[in-house]
């Protein structure tokens, strides 16, 4: 469910005071630390613990809060238990120790000091769940406070409104005094100043399904003019996947239906992952494109190291992408005698053999260790590609597919690795539950979603789980 902006504003803001208080906890902690050891009997080097605090905190503090939004600490906090709550922080905090503990190996930092850093994560732990367990005190006294609830009016149909307060979030609801109905094809637009006036309205919801829009823009500019918020519904549009957002697109207002993800700091940095990642997995397989090189040079001479074949991109837009030749020369012109000869593994437009006759022996041991995918970083670097995503099809596989519906695989980027080659690779026969998964990524994705994939590929490629 999307949060509105009221409810996301207060989310940052509870990131932000969850972050302080991560701070505090720390700040104790390395207070702490010094009476502790002494009774310990432990030494203590100050110049050591000061480089290893500043770096970890810049860790611990801003991530700490992100990762329970990702475990979604921050949705439903009223109705959630003390278990539910301490869960979702414990799991929190142990990814961080995990991602600590990573930094400190691969990177080489100094060691984390254990006791300050085991003493910190326990203090983080009590200050979240008293913060929590605070906020939902404050806010079922809320509830049941009727001075703080926000002055509503529903304008529409009778059954409208009946069918709209009944599928409303009852945590929603409970926060409004639903103070008038106001009927918006009987009523005046008259009457409707007089109930803003009389019942001191601070919104009106207008579910203007079957209503003329001259009097849903009549009863708007009323709100206007006595400073009172108006929602108007978008249910007249029904949509299965797409989230309904407001935009302005110059002067002019637009109801916009998006079902990619939308514009955010989150995209961003993902671009900035794609480019940066590619960059650094390119200079450190260097070793791995010379062999490639040599090894094609030396067992298939008679044609270019490199092959390269227009994809379809974002949206369908072409690109040319670079990959690693592991097949004979002709392998193009030969691919409608092999679909007849041999047959097609999968379904649909898409081509897939797990023995191709047209690929050479040299060729396979690069598709084995997926060494022939890393000229693709150059498209990742370009932008045509991101690091995971939907794989590209060639065009004429695109132009093969008839089913509408698996074309918004197209609406993102496309990646080199995506959920089925993480989960599983090349094991997947059915189009459509190729496009299933690929479809499930995009309407699910999130910047952790794409570490996860990076993560499971890593041992997918390392193992050659199922690859061809």
């Amino acid at each position: 469910m999307s949060a509105n902006r009221k409810d996301s504003f207060t989310t940052q803001v509870l990131l932000i005071t969850d972050a302080v208080l991560v701070w505090f906890a720390f700040v104790i902690a390395s207070e702490l630390r010094g009476p502790v050891r002494l009774a310990l009997n432990m030494q203590v080097d100050d110049q050591q613990f000061d480089s290893a605090m500043r770096w970890m905190l810049y860790i611990v503090v801003p991530f700490t809060p992100l990762l329970l939004e990702r475990f979604d600490f921050y949705r439903r906090g009223r109705e959630k238990s003390l278990w539910s709550t301490a869960k979702e922080i414990f799991l929190s905090l142990m990814v961080v120790v995990l991602a600590v503990s990573l930094i400190a190996v691969f990177a080489k930092f100094s060691t984390p000091p254990r006791l300050t850093f085991g003493i910190g994560l326990f203090f983080t732990l009590i200050a979240l769940i008293i913060r929590d367990r605070m906020l939902q005190w404050w806010d079922k006294k809320k509830q049941y406070d009727q001075f703080r609830k926000e002055r509503v009016m529903i304008a529409g149909s009778t059954e409208e409104i009946e069918t709209f307060l009944s599928e409303t979030d009852p945590v929603v609801s409970s926060r409004w005094i639903v103070e008038g109905h106001y009927d918006l094809r009987t009523q005046d637009v008259n009457d409707l100043y007089l109930l803003l006036k009389e019942k001191a309205i601070e919104r009106v919801i207008f579910l203007a399904r079957h209503a003329e829009f001259e009097k849903v823009a009549a009863a708007v500019e009323a709100c206007e003019l006595q400073g009172v918020e108006a929602w108007i519904s978008a249910s007249f549009i029904k949509t299965q996947i797409a989230r309904p957002t407001f935009d302005v697109l110059g002067s002019k207002p637009m109801l916009v239906l998006r079902s990619t993800p939308e514009l955010s700091w989150e995209l961003l940095c993902k671009d900035l992952m794609d480019r940066v990642g590619a960059t650094l997995i390119l200079l450190m397989s260097i070793p791995f494109w010379v062999f490639a090189y040599v090894g094609i040079r030396i067992t298939s001479p008679h044609a270019p190291v490199f092959f390269s074949q227009m994809r379809a991109g974002r949206y369908g837009s072409p690109f040319r992408m670079w990959k690693f030749r592991t097949m004979n020369p002709d392998a193009e012109k030969q691919l409608d005698l092999i679909k007849q000869s041999v047959g097609n593994q999968m379904d649909g437009p898409v081509f897939k053999l797990d023995s191709d006759p047209r690929i050479f022996p040299f060729g396979s041991l690069l598709r084995k260790l997926s060494i022939d995918e890393l000229p693709q970083l150059l498209n990742v670097i370009k932008g045509d590609m991101s690091l995971v995503g939907p794989r590209p099809l060639p065009l004429y596989e695109i132009d093969a597919i008839t089913n509408v519906a698996h074309r918004r695989r197209l609406s993102v980027k496309p990646g080199i690795t995506c959920t089925w080659q993480a989960g599983g690779r090349n094991k997947i026969t059915s189009f459509d539950e190729w496009v299933k998964l690929d479809l499930d990524y995009i309407d699910h994705w999130c910047l952790l979603k794409d570490i996860e994939i990076l993560l499971k590929t890593v041992p997918a490629v390392l193992f050659s789980k199922g690859a061809k």
